[in-house]
């Protein structure tokens, strides 16, 4: 081989080596080492299902605060050790985070079959596609590759996760924070199609809200009715209510028409909506009339937040237990 195309060769070499540490995770990475990972996470999701409905949305949601915190690196699973404290305590997570079970059932699952293998990051991630396309959502390739982290970051979980009562100017700056955008945001959000959320989360909207001791006039009169006999005044903020009251458990474009009919059930939910002149409104149009459009929007915006700084190559490990760092 001549000198000029060897150094093509090298050229194209560096090339592709770059791409690939640049997209760093790819959909085939345990094709050979553990080529069954989806069903047999799916399987568990299957069985969890089966007692549990809301456990597909209780599982993308760990993935979600999983990655707003220090990148989609596990670190929510951890528990507190003497050298840092669990993110499973930050207020956005402290009893209303779940699923840390089927997790471990994953984990054990997977062991079993491919020891040392697949990190509790990359289980997240399966996780939250099985609990989509298992609850009738769309299907998509899911980019593998993370690793886990040695460490959690509970301050960060307090200060970076977005919460239901902020505000939507700020939800869109913490998103933008982590690379994703006012798409991402919107379709993101769509995962309310399913799950529950607690009456603490929205109550003050029922009653007082912002302290003008009247109810957010966002909420439609006969969703408030229902609303507050699920919530009453001084009742029990654990109650349970459904994010989508008209088709709860499937994944579907329901939500955004949910929106247009002012009844999003959190702040968070109806401002998309009902933010006079911000970008979200058009695309929860688009979203609610085209179901399709939604599906492909929000598969995209999952790969785009799995993406969210990885641990890759050497960094970090691969948990044995996701609970804690091995060794520990």
């Amino acid at each position: 081989m001549g000198s000029s195309s060897a150094v093509v060769v090298a050229t194209i070499f560096l090339t592709l080596m770059l791409h690939e540490s640049n997209a760093q995770l790819n959909s085939t990475f345990y094709a050979n080492t553990c080529p069954n990972v989806s069903s047999i996470v799916s399987n568990v999701i299957q069985q969890a299902l089966q007692s549990d409905s809301r456990i597909g949305a209780s599982l993308i949601r760990l993935h979600f605060h999983d990655c707003f915190v220090n990148g989609c690196d596990a670190s929510i699973l951890l528990d507190s050790t003497a050298s840092f404290l669990s993110e499973k305590n930050a207020v956005p997570n402290a009893n209303s985070t779940r699923g840390f079970d089927v997790v471990d059932n994953i984990k054990t699952a997977l062991e079993n079959s491919c020891p040392g293998v697949v990190s509790c990051a990359d289980i997240l991630a399966i996780a939250a596609e099985a609990s989509v396309s298992l609850s009738g959502g769309p299907t998509w390739n899911v980019l593998l590759g993370r690793r886990d982290s040695l460490t959690a970051n509970q301050a960060g979980a307090n200060s970076s996760i977005p919460s239901p009562v902020e505000g939507l100017s700020n939800i869109t700056s913490k998103f933008s924070a982590v690379g994703l955008n006012t798409n991402d945001l919107v379709a993101l959000s769509g995962a309310h199609t399913f799950g529950r959320a607690q009456c603490r989360l929205f109550v003050g909207r029922l009653y007082n809200f912002n302290g003008t001791g009247n109810p957010d006039p966002t909420i439609s009169s006969s969703y408030l009715a229902t609303l507050q006999q699920t919530c009453p005044q001084n009742g029990s903020g654990t109650v349970l209510a459904n994010l989508d009251p008209s088709t709860p458990d499937s994944f579907d474009n329901n939500y955004f028409t949910n929106l247009q009919n002012n009844q999003g059930l959190l702040q968070s939910d109806q401002e998309l909506f009902s933010t006079t002149g911000s970008a979200t409104v058009s695309i929860v149009n688009s979203f609610s009339s085209n179901q399709t459009a939604f599906f492909q929007s929000f598969a995209q915006s999952m790969i785009n937040m799995g993406n969210i700084s990885p641990l890759t190559g050497s960094s970090g490990e691969i948990r044995l237990d996701c609970k804690k760092v091995n060794g520990s």
